[in-house]
């Protein structure tokens, strides 16, 4: 027979072996690893897979054990949870039994970990026999995932968790709730906690389990605490190096939410707003200025208080505690280079102006003089809360929408404010003129705040700040971050590239 007829005769069919599929599925089901590996074709990482593993044989063993695994930002949390409940599902389909999961809220988080678990369980083993059930349930089989929000007014008891008990983010989680809405849910079960997040402060349910799980370790040498900052993820992937020393460059490695979500490092309660280093670094080497430099893009921050009927300035300053004040900070931009391909604009503080007790007209009348026809600003921040609304509005339809922001604080945006700040002070690009304090009032007042401002961290990786009102205000800080964020809204064309335009205000003006 010719070789063409041997190629076109038809092959004999092929007999399964079922003993050595069966062999191969028991392989494959055996650990997290192989089925990472086999099944879902997206290996996990060593430092995914080592509390992947603790937490397996937990669940498995019926062992009941409680879990905390932190791992830093972008790191892979959530591709770990989300293989080990497909495995589990996979692995309990014919016993049956669920895994309850709980985040901080519905829409992002649950949204995204059962949009993560569909995709996980879209495997040649599993593609189209898993099914989700009102929008809050995944099932394979007889098991399945339910997800639930642990925000505050959540609706979520009644359910079981017959396997596991995971919470999300659980940093953000109340720890009131999850005692009182979860536990429950696993204690006639034996069922594992798992508690997945990055560091914040002490007193969050994540922290409290930590330090839970560590004592507990030095009683019996069973590991339950699992932490992995970024360092660790970098020898992973040269690509997620590179970003996060990125974003040290441009937050500073003090940077609350640097230490918090890439050094893994826990925040105290409340402490110092700035620090001593970051007080050294807010000092510049140039001078106080009353009028710009040709050429040169100005930027402020406004902090508006109230009038007053009492004698202004001196009088109502010398109070205890003074009277709260309006502060205008004016500073020079200009782009500052971080690190290679890395810049963003900056500030050098070279006026400060301090008002007290000034009516609303005034205030405006002198407002509009000197940052139009003085310093001819390319950007204003200033605050339109409260008894600032009416001045910040004029200033808008006189100035234009371009140039002036009104800022309605909320305790949100305050944070990011705080927050912004803080990158901008220990990336060095913001400075403040260098002056005696005892001849430069405005310079004392900045620093009396600066050494007496306080923070207190809350959830959501919320930082409030602020100078406490038996000690004085905080309007200095206050004007000079909402300088910095003027700065930051500049475009991105770096300030030595061109000749600063005179800023088109609205009303025809220079």
């Amino acid at each position: 027979m010719s070789n063409q007829r041997r190629r076109d005769r038809p092959s004999p069919p092929i007999t399964h072996n079922s003993s050595l599929i069966t062999a191969c599925l028991r392989h494959a089901l055996g650990s997290l690893d192989e089925y990472s590996q086999h099944v879902v074709g997206l290996p996990l990482r060593p430092y995914q897979l080592e509390p992947g593993l603790a937490i397996a044989d937990s669940v498995v063993n019926r062992r009941g054990l409680s879990l905390t695994v932190e791992m830093a930002r972008q790191a892979g949390k959530n591709e770990l949870s989300a293989q080990l409940e497909a495995y589990l599902l996979t692995l309990y389909q014919r016993a049956g039994g669920n895994i309850v999961k709980a985040a901080p809220t519905f829409s992002p988080q649950i949204t995204n970990s059962r949009q993560r678990l569909e995709r996980t369980l879209n495997n040649p083993w599993t593609a189209g026999k898993w099914r989700s059930q009102f929008g809050s349930q995944i099932r394979l089989g007889r098991a399945g995932v339910l997800f639930f929000s642990a925000a505050p007014g959540a609706q979520v008891v009644g359910a079981t968790a017959h396997l596991a008990l995971e919470f999300d983010e659980a940093q953000d989680i109340d720890p009131e709730k999850a005692e009182k809405d979860f536990y429950p849910m696993g204690a006639t079960t034996n069922a594992t906690k798992v508690y997945y997040g990055t560091a914040w402060d002490e007193r969050s349910l994540l922290q409290r389990q930590i330090e839970a799980n560590l004592e507990a370790e030095k009683r019996d040498g069973i590991r339950r605490h699992f932490a992995y900052p970024w360092t660790i993820v970098a020898q992973f992937n040269p690509w997620y190096a590179a970003y996060v020393q990125r974003e040290r460059d441009r937050l500073g490695e003090s940077h609350p939410l640097f230490r918090t979500q890439y050094l893994l490092q826990t925040l105290s309660g409340e402490g110092r707003f700035l620090s001593p280093q970051q007080c050294a670094q807010l000092i510049g080497d140039h001078p106080r200025q009353y009028q710009p430099t040709p050429g040169r893009l100005y930027v402020a921050g406004i902090d508006i208080a109230g009038e007053d009927e009492a004698d202004a300035d001196a009088a109502l300053r010398a109070a205890k505690p003074r009277k709260d004040s309006t502060v205008v900070t004016i500073a020079e931009a200009e782009r500052v280079d971080l690190a290679p391909g890395l810049a963003a604009w900056g500030c050098r503080v070279v006026e400060v102006l301090w008002w007290t007790g000034r009516r609303q007209t005034a205030q405006y009348a002198q407002l509009l003089d000197v940052l139009r026809n003085v310093w001819h600003l390319h950007r204003v921040c200033v605050d339109a809360s409260g008894v600032g609304a009416g001045v910040a509005s004029f200033l808008t339809a006189a100035l234009g929408e371009i140039v002036v922001e009104q800022i309605q604080f909320s305790a949100p945006l305050k944070s990011t404010l705080g927050y912004d700040w803080l990158a901008a002070i220990n990336a060095g690009r913001f400075k403040f003129y260098r002056a005696d304090p005892s001849t430069d009032p405005e310079a004392a007042e900045f620093w009396t705040e600066a050494q007496l401002a306080r923070y207190q961290v809350r959830a959501d990786q919320q930082m409030a700040w602020s100078v406490d009102e038996s000690d004085g205000h905080d309007d200095f800080l206050t004007s000079a971050a909402l300088c910095a964020r003027a700065a930051s809204r500049l475009s991105a064309e770096p300030a030595r590239a061109v000749v600063a335009p005179q800023p088109d205000y609205t009303d025809g003006r220079y």
